[in-house]
């Protein structure tokens, strides 16, 4: 007989599933064994048959389970052990780079502290909004849920996103906003369509490091432009520019990953102007936007998207498995990401597109963005406290967002710290991953979000 959670949130269906696993976990269900019946268990146990019909299907479909016609269900061969021997190895003279971060650093579970991921904890997030519009949607949805979404997205989605994009003054229809599955696939679609093996492509360094890796693998010759407190170093930007002929500079002038600054009203203006002078395309990644506090003009709202390409996501405020993004743009480049888009992988997701709009047009969000906005501040103000008692020198002193970019006055090569922070159970972010030529650097990426433990402040004040 099995011994259920009594966790009352959860259904019996996700009990019996999660006791399998917990079964399978601790090794009392081998790789190869077979599990009773459907009808053994129901009865056995006094559920109904439907029930345990859901809960193998999720069993199955996690890769638990495997059916075998007219045989039965089996507990699939997971070769545990040896998992957790890669799992050592891994830290064992870890090579840190971009499929290290993939691997290692963006698995939620790969660490007890994990100051060094990408997105804000679980526990900030509306997950109960979301539970909601989730109830909702499909007890009250007038359209099939069944069919391919339309080439551009959700066309209600686009409407709102319209509406939004006029309150940062871009001024953009529907007609111009194409869905795309999250900010990574928007920025896929434009390298794909604009950029050639070859061409020259201006970056921020430090920067986005999967960004860098998909530039990298298509052969473009890629330039980093160096910042500072107020955006990208102006200075540089002009020498950079004697030298080369860009295609365009990918750009995240809001909140930036990882330094966490802003680009100033003038420095955003002097950037237009170098665009227009050296005929270059400017790709403004915007995904921070939603939790901004202040108020700041994109890019894109300079220029009304004739030169600038904007980009966006709900995956940081809503939910990261959404994967719900999209591309404003001018109206002859949409057509063609549209097309592109077709032929790459068909439509974008449109449930997740109508599940992000009920949350949009849902009065609850905007209070839930007003109170994590606040959480953010505290977090910010808090982790920098911290940090700085711990003898962490920051990079810039405006504590927004939800990145701190930091060094240790110890370590010139920030690999050197991460390493020996996972012998800790400590994943921390070098800085090397985010330095678009992967050069050696002392600076490390802190999210505020997971500055939360004694533990890492400890480290850091003994390193």
């Amino acid at each position: 007989m099995l011994s259920l959670s009594a966790d009352p949130a959860k259904s019996l269906t996700q009990k019996i599933a999660d006791h399998f696993h917990t079964l399978i976990s601790d090794g009392k269900l081998q790789s190869g064994m077979k599990v009773p019946s459907i009808r053994s268990f129901a009865e056995s146990h006094g559920v109904s048959v439907s029930t345990v019909v859901d809960a193998y299907d999720r069993l199955v479909a996690d890769g638990s389970l495997v059916p075998r016609q007219n045989s039965g269900f089996f507990v699939r061969s997971f070769q545990h052990a040896s998992y957790l021997n890669q799992e050592a190895v891994a830290k064992e003279g870890t090579s840190f780079d971009s499929l290290w971060m993939l691997n290692r650093i963006w698995q939620s579970h790969s660490a007890e502290i994990n100051p060094g991921c990408g997105w804000l904890p679980a526990r900030w997030l509306d997950e109960e909004g979301l539970r909601r519009t989730l109830r909702n949607l499909t007890l009250h949805s007038t359209g099939s849920l069944a069919s391919y979404g339309a080439p551009k997205g959700y066309l209600p989605l686009r409407w709102k996103i319209s509406d939004c994009l006029n309150q940062h003054e871009i001024y953009c229809p529907p007609e111009q906003v194409l869905m795309t599955s999250g900010a990574a696939h928007a920025l896929s679609l434009l390298i794909h369509h604009l950029i050639k093996p070859g061409d020259t492509v201006f970056v921020d360094s430090p920067g986005y490091s999967l960004l860098f890796a998909h530039l990298k693998r298509i052969g473009v010759n890629l330039v980093g432009v160096p910042l500072t407190s107020t955006g990208a170093d102006l200075d540089a930007l002009a020498e950079l520019l004697a030298k080369h002929e860009p295609k365009a500079y990918f750009t995240n002038p809001r909140l930036h990953n990882p330094t966490g600054i802003s680009c100033s009203p003038a420095t955003a203006h002097k950037i237009l102007q170098l665009a227009v002078k050296h005929d270059f395309l400017i790709i403004e990644d915007d995904v921070c936007a939603d939790i901004d506090a202040a108020v700041r003009r994109p890019l894109a709202s300079l220029d009304q998207l004739e030169r600038v390409i904007y980009v966006g996501s709900f995956s940081k405020t809503i939910s990261p498995s959404l994967r719900v993004g999209y591309i404003a743009a001018h109206p002859d480049l949409i057509e063609d990401l549209a097309q592109l888009k077709m032929a790459m992988g068909l439509t974008s997701s449109e449930i997740g597109e109508r599940i992000v709009y009920q949350v949009l047009v849902d009065g609850r969000h905007r209070k839930h963005l007003k109170g994590l906005g606040a959480q953010l501040a505290q977090a910010q103000c808090t982790a920098r406290q911290k940090l700085g008692e711990a003898g962490m020198v920051m990079f810039n002193q405006a504590p927004e967002g939800l990145f701190v970019w930091a060094r240790h006055p110890h370590y010139e090569d920030s690999r050197a710290l991460s390493s020996r922070a996972l012998d800790k159970d400590i994943y921390l972010a070098p800085g090397h991953l985010f330095m678009h030529d992967e050069e050696c650097t002392p600076w490390l990426r802190f999210n505020v979000g997971y500055c939360d433990s004694n533990a890492l402040f400890e480290f850091l004040a003994a390193a």
